[in-house]
């Protein structure tokens, strides 16, 4: 594939900026490469949550604020949408800090005319229906996924091998994590058809996705720990899912399924 330079519109989530397995990297190569008219960040861009634990904000951490701040001064139109990791964030909705816009979720009309309800997606957490002792269990379970997953990729690199999630992996062979996901993608649609739209875009669950749901369109662009993913709109109006790592992958452009094709990542500074 030959990537794109200039995209219409690009949708960034869960980039967990502040946490250890932040692949702030890859998403730095994709925003020096990439320009586009509009960014929708879509909660989780800064992990307060982990940041309480414990103080981690590297150089490539600050690099990607920096360069979304560039962006938006440059007259790239950026809006940030609050997750529940950077939650406080949204007590300045309605406001706009700097040249970025904030807002509680907000509808996109895309080129072809489709409206999109936009919001991070916890709201759809009490779909899910968990126990306190399963969430917790979860919690344990995934930060010993992503310890595995931090691991299998520093010998991946060692050999020089591409990055791959073995988190991801793991998760779609667990019955229940698929569930789970099934729930939250049906409960996602169900809200966009009950305020009459056309479909959803989200983040949140960490399992990207474009494909449609009774006959609404569900959009969830991913994150930037396991996936390394965005959805973007192009000018003519496609609407397309990425995979952005040492290889550029286009995983899906509204259920066709495309091959990767690798180009040389560039290094931040």
């Amino acid at each position: 594939m030959t990537a794109q330079t200039h995209y219409k519109t690009i949708w960034l989530s869960d980039i967990h900026l502040g946490f250890k397995d932040c692949r702030a990297d890859y998403l730095l190569d994709f925003l020096n490469r990439v320009d586009c008219e509009t960014i929708y960040l879509v909660g989780d861009v800064v992990d307060l949550w982990a940041m309480k634990r414990s103080l981690y904000w590297p150089p490539s951490h600050y690099e990607v604020l920096r360069t979304l701040f560039h962006k938006a001064n440059a007259g790239t139109r950026v809006v940030y949408i609050p997750g529940n990791h950077d939650e406080p964030f949204r007590d300045y909705v309605g406001n706009i800090f700097g040249p970025i816009e904030i807002r509680k979720e907000a509808v996109y009309t895309t080129v072809k005319g489709k409206r999109l309800l936009m919001f991070h997606g916890d709201v759809l957490d009490e779909h899910m229906q968990l126990r306190k002792w399963e969430s917790l269990i979860g919690d344990a379970a995934y930060d010993l996924l992503l310890f595995l997953n931090r691991w299998a990729n520093f010998f991946r690199r060692r050999f020089g091998r591409h990055y791959w999630s073995l988190a991801t992996y793991i998760k779609q062979r667990i019955p229940n994590a698929r569930q789970v996901i099934d729930v939250f993608e049906r409960a996602a649609v169900k809200e966009a058809e009950r305020r009459g739209l056309d479909g959803v875009i989200c983040g949140h669950i960490h399992q990207p996705a474009l494909k449609e749901i009774d006959g609404l369109l569900y959009c969830n662009d991913g994150d930037w720990i396991e996936n390394c993913t965005l959805l973007s709109e192009s000018h003519d109006g496609e609407l397309e899912l990425l995979q952005w790592t040492e290889t550029q992958q286009s995983l899906d452009k509204i259920g066709e399924p495309k091959s990767a094709d690798v180009l040389p990542m560039r290094r931040a500074s």
